[in-house]
């Protein structure tokens, strides 16, 4: 607001002088106005009388125009202090600048304040102990660091350094601004301190999410210094507590409400009902909201919002019922997103639309939060439709608004619209990015994720820690070692926070890759572990064929009092199956419920049941099979059949594929290894009505397929695949190793053919499985000593697995291959799994 309003009564002011009436008698009448109207009548008044030019009473006009703090009564004060500033008395006097000021900065006109401060240094205007402290309020709620840096300086000058006042006016701005640090050096410097300077400098540390640092304050505050707090304080310390979520440190702090004699407002009940549900102690929450009579709508929406942030939906619709019955508080747009929220969380649609029709009448609608959680609502509710059109008739489409599609589209599948809808925007952030890779992760499109990982880089944008958590998952799927490497570094380059779910992600990601050295090295460098960090410590070994230090790890983990998981029993008890360790998985096995309580789930018996399998144990595998509490799936028998294969037991393999034409009647990797089981005998007619079965019913067999990265590139190669543009190389290799393996003592498997033809064209078919191809091509591809890492989509056979060895050894390479089952790291003729896989 500026000072180029003329003022209607400008002549009056300008009549002459009259004898001055009683100071006192002024003073009374212009407090007693009670509006900007009964102000003019007085003015207009004291006008005749010839008063209007006193100092004094001109002062208390501005001063009273200034606490009503309308727009017409802050114009009023604003031309009758411009009259009265270039009148020859008004030179030099403070008060009328602090009064304005303390009017602008209570309306909310924080810049016209700090304009007329401005107006005062440079009018050379002295100002005083209520001078600083007023302006500085008004840059701290404006947010107007710099200009209250500036003040500071000029609050020196003018000898105001040790003023107590104008400090904590100081460490509020500060504070207020988000330069908390600051405020702390203001505070430690002050020769002395009161309960406002404390009083700041905690409040400043509870909102900027420094709740440890506010607490201590307090404590150092109340049992040091022996300053009791206000209401104030415990506000902004009971949230602090909040924040902390320990009950116990927020019941001793509770305990100074009553010793500092504070009676407990409205506003402090809403403190304590969000901290003990943030605590976790609902009952007391809920208690508090009951007992206050005087509920207020930011206490309904604080009880709301935490029922709804638990969980606790059903309790949340009472409230909400309570707020819409007669004389409850109208609820505003925080409450409809708690709404939202809690039909959301029910995917309940029937009540998100009552909500969506409450906003549309109450004019709610143009609230950029309200329609982003209108959107999700409707998203998760599968009504993708109704998403859309809110979507599109928001006048205001935010880039949040934008990521709250795409990240509906995902979640319900739907992939194409969802890279659409990134391709769209108008703007990204890191989370339209972070959002569509981890989408396109979560649908195992793992090389797009990469692609849009480099596209990333290339637009110059930073990932975060939730970036690489996806991108690093994404590679361990690919099996890309080298990128997975460059992940690592770039991490390392940008210093991206390792915290432990990256950690996790990484040691997961080498492990899949094939490099459990660098999976275990992140893992040592860890400073804290949880139960995900060991299991893919567990896994990793587990994939390397290293069951016994699995085993260790596992061990290692409950001496740190680390509690396990089902999860971590999975991989272990995988380690015991693929090391050959029966003895020690049954120990485990039998741990899981007798010491720790977790009851074994299907996973748990399949391991076991593979672990029997592969060591022969078949008549054992197939007791614990029938012994289970629970009726076996797909993957039990799988592990069973592949025993029975292993084992050539046709006999069992029989008794298997009666019970599974029960139980997994439309799994293709069950009737594709029933029939391998049934060829390799030599049971062709068998062979016929399994696969006989599987056409009738529609079940197709997955074809094998391998895939190697080169130079960042990731080729797929398929059985008996000619495709690939280095055909007449990849096909000249073949032939070489075929002949070098062959004089290293190599004789084809032909069982591993599963088709009736001649012996000539077994061996033709079995030199062109996928995993030979990605071998010959890596071979081609890459230097001497450089490792051939190849990912395959099902089982490695025999044939190729004792191919691999051989391959190890003539041409001396580092071959590591990663099948659906583990990994088998070949190395001069040896490989990891010790022909155990």
């Amino acid at each position: 607001m500026t000072a180029t309003v003329n003022l209607s009564l400008s002549p009056l002011l300008s009549t002459p002088q009259q004898p001055q009436s009683n100071r006192s008698t002024t003073t009374d009448l212009i407090k007693s106005c009670k509006n900007l109207n009964e102000i003019k009548q007085l003015h207009a008044r004291f006008t005749k009388q010839g008063f209007n030019q006193d100092p004094g009473f001109l002062g208390k006009l501005i001063a009273k125009c200034s606490e009503i703090g309308s727009y017409d009564s802050l114009k009023y004060a604003q031309t009758a202090f411009d009259y009265f500033c270039y009148s020859e008395e008004g030179l030099n006097n403070t008060y009328k600048f602090n009064s304005l000021i303390k009017g602008y900065s209570l309306a909310g006109l924080f810049s016209d304040a700090v304009l007329i401060y401005a107006r005062m240094v440079l009018e050379n205007v002295a100002p005083d102990g209520y001078t600083f402290p007023l302006v500085l309020s008004a840059c701290a709620k404006d947010g107007r660091f710099f200009e209250g840096s500036g003040i500071q300086g000029l609050a020196l000058k003018w000898g105001f350094g040790d003023d107590v006042f104008v400090l904590n006016s100081l460490i509020h701005l500060y504070s207020e601004c988000g330069e908390v640090d600051k405020a702390r050096k203001v505070f430690d410097k002050m020769p002395d301190r009161n309960l406002v300077s404390w009083t700041c400098l905690i409040c400043g540390y509870s909102r900027r999410e420094k709740a440890e640092e506010a607490v201590r304050l307090f404590f150092e505050m109340v049992e040091e210094e022996g300053i009791m707090p206000n209401s104030v304080t415990m506000v902004c310390v009971i949230s602090a507590c909040g924040e902390l979520g320990g009950l116990g440190l927020a019941e001793r702090v509770c305990g100074y409400i009553g010793k500092a004699g504070l009676k407990v407002n409205t506003v402090m009940v809403n403190a304590l009902v969000d901290m003990y549900m943030k605590c976790g102690s609902v009952v007391k929450a809920k208690r508090l909201f009951e007992e206050c009579v005087d509920r207020n709508l930011v206490l309904y929406n604080t009880i709301l919002s935490n029922y709804v942030r638990h969980g606790m939906v059903t309790e949340a619709l009472d409230v909400l019922g309570e707020m819409l019955s007669c004389g409850g508080p109208r609820p505003d747009r925080v409450t409809l997103l708690s709404a939202i929220s809690a039909s959301t969380e029910m995917a309940d649609v029937f009540l998100g639309k009552q909500c969506h029709a409450y906003i549309l009448r109450n004019g709610l609608e143009n609230w950029d939060s309200i329609g982003n959680a209108i959107i999700d609502m409707y998203m998760k509710c599968g009504c993708q439709e109704w998403a859309c059109r809110v979507f599109d008739r928001m006048s205001n489409k935010t880039v949040v608004s934008w990521n709250s599609l795409m990240a509906g589209f995902l979640r319900n599948g739907d992939v194409e619209a969802a890279c659409r809808t990134f391709d769209e925007m108008p703007e990204s952030d890191i989370v339209s990015w972070n959002t569509i890779i981890g989408g396109l992760v979560q649908q195992s499109m793992f090389e797009d994720a990469i692609h849009l990982f480099r596209v990333m880089q290339n637009e110059g944008i930073k990932a975060d820690r939730v970036t690489m958590v996806s991108v690093a998952s994404a590679c361990g799927y690919l099996g890309a070692n080298d990128i997975a490497k460059w992940i690592y570094n770039y991490i390392e380059k940008y210093e991206i926070h390792l915290d432990m779910q990256l950690s996790t992600a990484l040691i997961d990601m080498f492990a899949r890759c094939g490099d459990p050295a660098s999976a275990m090295k992140v893992f040592n460098k860890m400073k804290e572990r949880d139960v995900s960090a060991w299991t893919a410590a567990i896994g990793a070994m587990a994939m390397e064929g290293n069951g016994k230090r699995a085993v260790e790890l596992f061990y290692e983990m409950l001496r740190e009092g680390v509690e396990p998981d089902q999860v971590v029993f999975v991989a272990v008890l995988t380690a015991c199956s693929h090391g050959g360790l029966v003895g020690e998985g049954m120990k485990i096995f039998r741990t899981m419920k007798e010491i720790r309580g977790i009851s074994p789930q299907i996973v748990h018996y399949g391991c076991i049941v593979d672990m029997l399998g592969r060591a022969g144990l078949l008549k054992e595998a197939i007791d614990i099979i029938k012994n289970m509490p629970m009726k076996p799936n797909d993957a039990v028998w799988g592990a069973f059949l592949a025993a029975c294969k292993m084992h050539k037991n046709d006999e069992m393999a029989t008794y298997a594929a009666d019970m599974i034409s029960e139980s997994s009647p439309d799994k293709a990797g069950i009737h594709v290894l029933l029939s391998n089981i049934y060829a390799s005998g030599g049971k062709w007619t068998d062979v016929a009505k399994v696969r006989m079965s599987m056409k009738e019913r529609g079940i197709k067999k997955n074809p094998g397929s391998s895939s190697i990265e080169v130079n960042g590139t990731v080729h797929e190669f398929t059985s008996g695949d000619e495709s690939h543009p280095e055909q007449t190389s990849i096909c000249l290799m073949l032939e070489e190793m075929k002949c070098r393996v062959r004089e290293a003592g190599h004789v084809p498997d032909l069982t591993n053919v599963m088709m009736d033809v001649d012996e000539q064209e077994k061996e033709f078919l079995l030199y062109r499985h996928s995993e030979k191809i990605a071998m010959a091509f890596g071979l081609i591809s890459t230097s001497q000593g450089y490792p051939i890492r190849i990912v395959k989509n099902l089982r490695m056979c025999s044939d190729c697995h004792s191919f691999a060895k051989l391959v190890s050894r003539v041409y001396e390479r580092h071959i590591i291959v990663r099948d659906n089952n583990r990994f088998h790291f070949f190395q001069r003729g040896l490989c990891s799994c010790g022909d155990y896989w």
